[in-house]
């Protein structure tokens, strides 16, 4: 008899056009930061190729739950990360698992742009080239321009790509970010917060950017702006004290969610 796994019968669902597969998944959440408890048994699905907004007041866990998803916690001495955590199935915590490969598959952008004190060229070929992807200095070439066209910033900086990454503004530094992680090949890509620095217009950009890589990856977002969650997401999850309330499809969220701290959250009660 033809046994599916969980994930199977979801990926058939899926190739069948009735529901995303899921691309992570969290069971049972728990993060200590030494004898303070950060997290209680989150349990969150991440759907393939959607953006799933995480907000909630500050404080509330958001991030620390975006943090396990690449294992970035695991930087803190003093974290503790219980429960399970999966992509495509396969536990991110087993032993056998390479961080470092796990960290190209799952990208990270931070809330302030970070670029390498590199050329812009060199920031986005680091990564393929410390990962061995590239063979040549053609095919570097070719992925360099590659990942600042997806970032929509080709353009802007193909004829200064000897110029140092730190010279371009806040936004054009975070689409730069965001190219550099794309360079890899990632599958996800996680964003904290990552317009809070931004003026609105290079907001603007950034959000429009999210939108067109959906087609092409898993993004989780962490942001404090409810209209930006509206905008760019399709599932929206909320944290509040360190518990996941609800999570569910964003447009429902956000005009008829099931518990009244999101709808208090939501509509500026408290946060």
């Amino acid at each position: 008899m033809n046994m599916l796994t969980e994930a199977g019968v979801e990926q058939q669902l899926a190739d069948q056009g009735n529901t995303p597969a899921i691309k992570m998944r969290g069971k049972g959440v728990t993060v200590h930061y030494g004898d303070k408890q950060a997290l209680f048994g989150v349990d969150l699905d991440v759907p393939e190729k959607q953006v799933t907004a995480l907000i909630g007041p500050s404080g509330c866990g958001k991030s620390t739950f975006l943090r396990c998803l690449n294992r970035m916690n695991d930087t803190i001495p003093i974290c503790r990360v219980g429960g399970d955590i999966t992509l495509d199935g396969e536990d991110i915590y087993d032993p056998k698992i390479d961080v470092v490969e796990l960290r190209a598959r799952v990208g990270m952008v931070f809330q302030k742009p970070n670029p390498f004190p590199k050329s812009i060229y060199e920031n986005i070929a680091y990564g393929p080239r410390i990962h061995g992807l590239t063979k040549n200095k053609a095919e570097l070439d070719a992925v360099v321009e590659s990942s600042l066209r997806k970032a929509a910033l080709w353009d802007e900086v193909k004829d200064r790509l000897q110029e140092p990454g730190t010279g371009l503004s806040g936004g054009q530094q975070q689409r730069l970010c965001i190219a550099r992680a794309i360079a890899v090949s990632p599958e996800v890509i996680l964003m904290d917060e990552p317009c809070s620095a931004l003026d609105p217009i290079a907001t603007a950009k950034v959000e429009e950017l999210i939108d067109e890589l959906r087609q092409n990856y898993t993004i989780v977002i962490v942001t404090h702006s409810m209209q930006q969650a509206a905008r760019v997401s399709q599932r929206t999850a909320m944290f509040h004290l360190g518990y996941l309330v609800e999570e569910g499809a964003t447009d429902k969220m956000f005009t008829n969610p099931d518990d009244k701290r999101t709808q208090d959250y939501i509509t500026g009660r408290f946060g």
